[in-house]
């Protein structure tokens, strides 16, 4: 049987951080051209800079999450043999999936809160044909970490409990 301690705990975890995700996603820095008062240069301002510290929640979060769910089931290639069948089989196709899922919302998310945080201070001092941009983080970066964090949450439960019926059913036959 698969431990429900496990199942909440992992449920909550990873509910906050696609909360922190969407937040993260809401409070992005915009960045804006601002000339000096003398008017020889212009800098970017940038408004909050709290979406970083949501993402690298998330991260963490997840990441947590994630080791919760393969330490309970020994990571799928450690400990007992699992029975053979459709648990099996369904248990090793959601593994392979939640990880996909996992690496992809942590990238999401670890890139979108490095992005973030870097902010071009001055943006034209000399006269300079091309000066650089107040780039800030697209659009969305955050919402697809926080969308793989969601599908992981999901496919981590189903695969926690597949994998958890598969290991019953060998220790216990039905014959």
């Amino acid at each position: 049987m698969a431990s429900k301690l496990v199942i909440i705990i992992v449920f909550i975890l990873d509910l906050i951080a696609v909360g922190l995700a969407i937040a993260a996603e809401q409070r992005r820095s915009v960045g804006k051209v601002v000339p000096d008062k003398e008017k020889d240069y212009e800098y970017c301002e940038y408004g909050s800079d709290i979406a970083t510290s949501y993402g690298a929640g998330a991260f963490v979060l997840l990441f947590t999450s994630q080791v919760i769910i393969m330490v309970a089931s020994r990571c799928f290639c450690c400990g007992k043999a699992l029975n053979p069948g459709g648990s099996r089989a369904c248990a090793i196709m959601l593994f392979l999936i939640c990880w996909v899922f996992f690496l992809i919302a942590e990238i999401c998310l670890l890139a979108g809160s490095i992005r973030n945080a870097y902010h071009t201070k001055y943006r034209r001092m000399w006269n300079v044909e091309d000066p650089p941009s107040c780039e800030v983080i697209r659009k969305g970066v955050f919402a697809a970490g926080a969308s793989f964090a969601l599908f992981t949450a999901i496919v981590s439960q189903f695969y926690y409990i597949s994998y958890s019926r598969a290991g019953e059913g060998y220790r216990n036959p039905h014959y």
